[in-house]
Formats: structure tokens, sequence, C-alpha cells
């Protein structure tokens, strides 16, 4: 399992800079991707959603503007999701933490600390 643990980040975000600073506190190697102003690509999003475990609308932010104004109330496939979170972003929930093949949402941050686990 690779040592570093790589987190989509909001700096603006309180939980976000909380789930950082836990696991920085705890000594492990960081690797921050402002994915604001890197979004990830299609595949690395589907790699991530998997590596949750949990389904594409899972980890979509439903209190954002752009998802009241183009996406409440409709019934998107995962494919749909995939697309919706690449045009936007912002409807990513933040912060998500992946180290090999696991990755957690931190909310609360010290869901994150679970990736300092063995397996």
């Amino acid at each position: 399992m690779s040592d570093v643990i790589r987190v989509y980040h909001n700096a603006r975000c309180s939980k976000s800079r909380s789930a950082c600073a836990l696991l920085q506190d705890k000594g492990a190697e960081v690797q921050i991707v402002e994915y604001l102003k890197q979004p990830p690509g299609r595949d690395e999003l589907a790699e991530i959603v998997r590596k949750l475990g949990v389904p594409v609308a899972s980890i979509v932010r439903k209190g954002e503007e752009v998802y009241k104004t183009n996406y409440q109330g409709r019934d998107l496939t995962e494919d749909e999701w995939l697309d919706a979170l690449v045009s936007h972003p912002i409807l990513i929930e933040r912060p998500i933490a992946v180290r090999g093949a696991r990755a957690v949402i931190g909310r609360p941050p010290e869901n994150v600390l679970s990736l300092l686990d063995g397996a």
C-alpha cells in the first residue's frame, strides 16, 4: 500500500482543513489536491468512487446552487452523475482521502484516520 495519502481538498472548507491537519499531526505523508483548481478527470473520479464503495450520487454536494439549479429532483445514472461532477467539481463532497486501494470521505474529519490503519 502506498504511504502517501492523497486528499482532495478545498482550502475554504473547515472540514477539509481539519482532515488535512489530523493526518499531518499523525505524521502522514499527505499530497493535497485542490480539486477546484485541479479537478479530477472522469476516470480518476470513477476510481475514487470505486474505492469509496458508494454510488456516485452519495458524494454529490446537494446544498450547492448548481445542484439545486441543474440536478435537484433528477434521477441520473452513475455515468450521468460522473459527467455532472466532472463538469461541476464544486459538487464533489470534500474532503476525500485516498491511500492505495482505500478511500474515505472526511466527514467527520476523523474518518481520514482510518487510512492510517494497516490493510
